[in-house]
């Protein structure tokens, strides 16, 4: 008779051990899958849910919606956030751009929220209470540096029409460009979509009173941040 070979029961247990461990492995990696998906998409999900609109927050009109569409489309998140980070961290407040932090509250209406990470340009969640006036905004859209030569942003002469001052209609908003950058012979008219993007800028105004719910949230976070102030300077 033959004896079976000695390595064979090694083998078989060694592979054991291997899809053992590679259960483990898989079980593991799926553990810390769910717990990320649980913390960060079901319980903020479930939190927000809770949160109201402000009753000095009206929704965006059908106009400011077609706008904020525009702004999406144009890239403006690339250069551009809309939140004012708490004054104790930072100099948000102090460069004018709002008078408090911005809270989940202000965001209700948004979807999706264009938070926005860049900030080439100013930040623009008070835009509207710093700067209502229609005319500025689609002067700035047509030719930034019509109001300030050292300005980089792009300009966005195709939500425009130009026009010859006999073909102007009663309908059309002229926009008149100053100085020497206006265009000679012709009228600049404002697109319909120029206007809705002009006024999706003018509607976004963050500066009523933070909500007490909001308060006492922001309360809590700046106790569990205490001591560690020394990064807020990022």
């Amino acid at each position: 008779m033959t004896a079976p070979a000695s390595g064979d029961g090694g083998d078989r247990g060694g592979r054991v051990d291997v899809m053992a461990r590679g259960a483990l492995v898989g079980l593991g990696a799926f553990a810390i899958m769910a717990g990320a998906i649980t913390l960060l998409v079901i319980v903020p999900a479930t939190m927000l849910r809770q949160v109201k609109a402000p009753p000095d927050l009206p929704p965006y009109t059908a106009r400011q919606l077609e706008g904020r569409q525009v702004y999406i489309a144009n890239g403006c998140i690339y250069c551009h956030s809309q939140q004012i980070r708490d004054p104790a961290f930072t100099t948000d407040v102090d460069r004018g751009w709002g008078s408090r932090a911005t809270v989940p509250e202000d965001y209700v209406h948004d979807r999706p929220h264009l938070l926005g990470t860049m900030r080439t340009g100013p930040d623009l969640i008070n835009v509207g209470q710093r700067l209502p006036d229609m005319d500025w905004h689609l002067i700035h859209l047509y030719d930034p540096r019509a109001l300030a030569e050292w300005s980089i942003m792009p300009a966005y002469p195709y939500l425009f029409a130009r026009k010859r001052p006999q073909d102007v209609g009663p309908g059309d908003h002229v926009v008149k460009i100053p100085g020497p950058r206006a265009p000679a012979g012709v009228v600049v008219v404002a697109k319909p979509e120029a206007i809705a993007l002009a006024d999706y800028l003018m509607s976004l105004k963050r500066q009523y009173p933070v909500p007490d719910s909001a308060r006492a949230g922001h309360r809590m976070a700046m106790q569990r941040a205490d001591g560690g102030a020394g990064d807020g300077g990022r």
